[in-house]
């Protein structure tokens, strides 16, 4: 139960890009992932998880902005909506979680994160950016399981992802949820956005 939680290491979802534990490790260890035009500067502590294990949370995946890194896309959590988003849980220390959402916001790393508001009220809006809104998505092993995401997706407008994020994601799937490709094209046509840029086919050939 969260209510026995010592406040040290905690679970962070990634849903994205980050489904992939090669390009997720980036912004611990810094670096630049496979498809990106971005080198991460990497976080305060270097170490590699301290587990990851795959994990499902409620609500529905979307894809918008236009992303510097990636040239299309990024993926978004809507919590509220109905369904399920895959994801990789990856065990890390509040430090860690707080120089990826650093870096996600294109900061350098280096402020810490006070986890204690999401924990008691499973939301929290830390500031008006795209990956500030702090999501409760559940629990492993009596540690809270935090993922971010955007308090307006839509506002960001609604874009297809580019070939090497839809590349990615499927690397993600296949590795920590086991999905063969038709499955894999089934989930990512399921969310909002892709048939922006993508028909089934045209994803069919991007996720093989």
């Amino acid at each position: 139960m969260l209510n026995t939680w010592d406040g040290g290491s905690v679970w962070y979802a990634g849903y994205g890009s980050n489904l992939d534990p090669d390009r997720f490790h980036r912004y611990l260890e810094g670096g630049r992932p496979p498809g990106a035009t971005r080198t991460y500067p990497g976080a305060r502590d270097r170490a590699r998880p301290l587990d990851t294990r795959p994990f499902t949370m409620p609500g529905r995946l979307a894809f918008a902005w236009e992303s510097p890194t990636w040239g299309g896309g990024i993926a978004f959590h809507d919590p509220d909506a109905d369904g399920s988003v895959l994801a990789c849980a990856y065990l890390v220390t509040a430090g860690q979680l707080a120089d990826v959402l650093e870096q996600e916001m294109w900061r350098e790393p280096g402020a810490d994160l006070d986890l204690t508001e999401v924990v008691k009220e499973r939301r929290h809006v830390i500031g008006p950016g795209r990956y500030e809104t702090l999501h409760l998505a559940g629990e492993l092993d009596g540690r809270p399981v935090v993922t971010f995401s955007s308090s307006d997706i839509d506002a960001l407008g609604l874009r297809a992802p580019a070939l090497p994020y839809v590349a990615t994601i499927a690397r993600g799937l296949r590795k920590i949820h086991d999905l063969p490709d038709a499955e894999i094209v089934d989930y990512l046509f399921a969310s909002r956005g892709v048939d922006l840029g993508w028909d089934r086919r045209s994803l069919a050939e991007a996720v093989a």
